[in-house]
């Protein structure tokens, strides 16, 4: 504890020390932005953001970011995997990036916050910790899941902060053909993806202060140059502190971060260098509740009630790194290569409460882990264009490979303890353990997990590329090593399996797409028991195989200038692992399934000058089609609403130069957090509302922001995701200010 004290104060007073120089900083050549962050306005020029022309050059395939829609804030594309950064309108997925810009603009601390600005996603926390975890489309995808710069297992795992990023890219769909395998296997119904920041040939030095209700407090730095000839070379440096007690009683967070960017971009050649850490900690944070013995889903109560303990808590550490190159061989052909890594260390304390009752009675035990995980992932390939008659070939061959290895060890306490989560009770903690698992102070080896795959795709083109046709395979491969707390290995799964990906795009009118593909999602299957029903499974404690979800999806967008739109039609289909009578004895397979049908629609954009507008709505109907001796076929699937919207907007007030209002409203339908659909959560609504204002003083800019998220106080459960509740956050205020210099 000494050590993170240590460790903080220190990255205090550096960030404090930079800061201090950050006015003297020397300024390079001014130049042509490329990047979504916001440019010094020169000297008595009110600030404007302006979106890359639609003309200007855009490398699709390569690591160039998709150029901002209109304002700055959203991107019209994003990373298909091994494809590279594309264009929306010229794919058939579905895909949308929210850039730097948004993610100042709605004072977005974490990935969480990114993300509830799409309906396609619901966020809540993960089984028994803080972490962040994730619904699109009605699967889960874990933060361990979540790539950078196209390569899993690079970031931060739990709570991925936005500090370094330029770009959140949400993948709504299966991806198994464009991405391979993330470490954990989630990801069923869409993957994010972070890039991170460059510097732009603007020369950018930026302090932020900011604070956070209840008494959260911050700083960040964001320093940019590019040196040398023709500003071949890029740097790029952030670094930020914020710690103090959230708006929810009794809890405590704090942050720790920093990230170097380097980047080089000669004629042939491209590269890049990314490194950084993240320390967080979470004490006395609330926790998610175990439905146990309810047979109603409780109240939820007051926005800022804690039931959790403040014993509780959780450190994370994280360091990690990046490097990536491309070079072209021949015209229009190009090599690349990408190597990440991370080592995250984590240590816990966790309590979360069970309900006894229809009264929110609740029993609680401590759980003690101790988590280490070592990751290594990376990509290579070559991608190419050529023509056969009037047929153009745009054509991708590439490798990727993802390893992790986690070390854990744990305790639990002997007894519970008594409490309410309307009225809790505060208990020392208790420390006699009943059960431990593994080495506390050297976890030994818990798994080893590889994912890696060939990718071969080719996209065809006639018309002037108003009709696209896309066709691959991947080859991937799942090996899993799984060992008991004792490091004794206690089973294995090696597995291959050949995926395919279909796709087809039609521009009858240069704004509008239609589309379609057929793409699938692949994970390690789940294993059984010894005997079921008091009869012995024949593949008892073997993993039921690769399971393979399908989706099938259609849908069209437009680009009308101003406003951009899209729809999507799809079906996911997704085995579920569960026992088949066989004669005398069962099998263990993957012969169950569950289907999401759904409709998305989206839109952006400024219709009018000084309006602008981000707006989704997702309808699903997540069915359980077939389980376990039929007994839930037709219920809907835990955890996830038949309904959700998402409005924001912003508005430029007259006469008031530099003042923009906005707010964003979010409404979620009804979930159940059973299987029996006996539980039911009922659907809830947010508001946030805030002002932002730009002005100007001598050489700098300035930007102040004001929020309130909840502005209603609204107390609600939020998630069932898992089959365990988590509560909305309460009203908080968010307050900024930004300077550059």
């Amino acid at each position: 504890m000494h050590s993170a004290i240590k460790k903080t104060m220190l990255s205090t007073q550096i960030l404090l020390a930079l800061v201090a120089a950050a006015g003297v900083a020397n300024a390079a050549e001014p130049g042509a932005a490329t990047s979504d962050t916001p440019q010094p306005a020169p000297q008595g020029d009110q600030l404007v953001v302006t979106a890359t022309a639609p003309d200007s050059t855009f490398n699709a395939g390569s690591d160039a970011l998709v150029p901002a829609y209109l304002d700055g804030q959203i991107a019209n594309g994003g990373r298909l995997g091994f494809l590279g950064e594309q264009k929306a309108e010229n794919v058939p997925f579905s895909i949308v990036s929210y850039t730097s810009k948004l993610l100042q603009d709605q004072q977005a601390h974490t990935l969480s916050d990114v993300l509830d600005n799409d309906a396609s996603v619901e966020s809540s926390y993960g089984y028994g910790n803080f972490a962040e975890n994730y619904v699109v489309r009605g699967f889960t995808l874990a933060t361990d899941d979540i790539s950078y710069g196209g390569l899993y297992g690079v970031l931060p795992r739990q709570i991925v902060s936005t500090f370094f990023a330029e770009r959140v890219e949400l993948l709504k769909g299966a991806s198994a053909f464009l991405n391979g395998v993330p470490p954990g296997g989630t990801g069923v119904g869409g993957n994010v993806n972070i890039e991170p920041k460059r510097a732009d040939d603007t020369p950018l030095t930026r302090v932020s202060l900011d604070y956070t209700s209840a008494s959260q407090v911050g700083g960040s730095l964001d320093l940019a140059r590019r040196f040398g000839e023709d500003n071949r070379v890029g740097v790029r440096v952030n670094l930020i502190h914020r710690e103090g007690e959230t708006a929810i009683d009794g809890e405590k967070r704090r942050l720790t971060g920093g990230s170097l960017g380097l980047d080089y971009r000669g004629d042939r050649f491209r590269g890049s260098l990314d490194v950084g850490a993240a320390h967080q900690t979470v004490h006395g944070g609330r926790p998610v509740v175990y439905t146990g013995s309810a047979t109603r889903i409780p109240d939820a109560p007051s926005a800022t009630t804690n039931y959790g303990q403040q014993w509780a808590y959780t450190d994370l550490e994280t360091e990690f790194g990046m490097l990536k190159g491309e070079y072209d061989v021949a015209e229009n052909w190009t090599v690349y290569g990408a190597l990440g890594a991370s080592h995250n260390h984590e240590y816990g304390k966790y309590s979360s409460p069970t309900l006894a009752n229809d009264a929110g009675d609740t029993t609680m035990s401590r759980m003690t882990v101790p988590y280490f995980s070592d990751n290594v992932s990376g990509n290579t390939g070559i991608r190419g264009t050529f023509d056969t008659g009037v047929v153009s070939h745009r054509v991708n061959i590439g490798y990727s490979n993802a390893y992790t290895k986690t070390r854990s060890a744990y305790t639990l306490t002997t007894a519970s303890v008594s409490s309410n989560i309307y009225a809790p009770v505060a208990h020392t903690e208790p420390l006699v353990d009943r059960y431990a698992g593994g080495d506390m102070g050297d976890p030994h080896v818990r798994s080893r997990i590889r994912n890696q795959g060939y990718a071969i795709s080719d996209t065809l083109s006639v018309l002037d590329e108003r009709v696209q046709v896309i066709a691959g395979l991947r080859r991937q491969s799942i090996a899993v090593r799984n060992y008991g707390y004792d490091g004794v290995e206690s089973g294995t799964f090696d597995e291959t399996k050949v995926t395919p990906a279909f796709g087809l795009v039609l521009k009858p009118w240069d704004n509008v797409s239609f589309y379609a593909n057929h793409i699938e999602a692949l994970q390690a299957g789940e294993s059984g028991a010894t005997t079921y029903n008091g009869l012995r499974v024949s593949n008892g404690g073997q993993t039921a195989g690769i399971v393979t979800s399908k989706q099938d999806e259609v849908g069209v967008k437009a680009d009308f200038g101003r406003v951009a739109a899209s729809l999507a039609l799809f079906e996911i289909t997704k085995p579920e692992s569960m026992y088949q009578l066989s004669g005398d004895h069962y099998d263990y397979g993957n012969y169950g399934e569950v289907r999401n049908r759904g409709l998305e629609l989206n839109l952006f954009g400024e219709p009018v000058y000084g309006v602008r507008l981000n707006g989704s709505l997702t309808l699903l109907d997540p069915e359980m089609t077939k389980t376990q001796d039929g007994s839930y076929d037709g219920k809907d699937a835990v955890g996830v609403p038949r309904y959700h919207w998402v409005v924001s907007g912003e508005y430029d007030i007259p006469g008031l130069a530099g003042v923009t209002a906005t707010g964003k409203v979010i409404r979620t339908g009804g979930q159940y957090a059973d299987e029996a659909n006996d539980l039911q959560l009922p659907a809830w609504t947010r508001l946030d509302l805030g002002v932002r204002y730009d002005m100007q003083r001598s050489e700098n800019n300035i930007v102040w922001r004001a929020g309130v998220e909840n502005v209603t106080n609204e107390h609600y459960w939020a998630s069932a995701a898992g089959g365990y509740l988590t509560q909305g956050d309460p009203r908080e205020l968010k307050l900024s200010m930004t300077v550059d210099f």
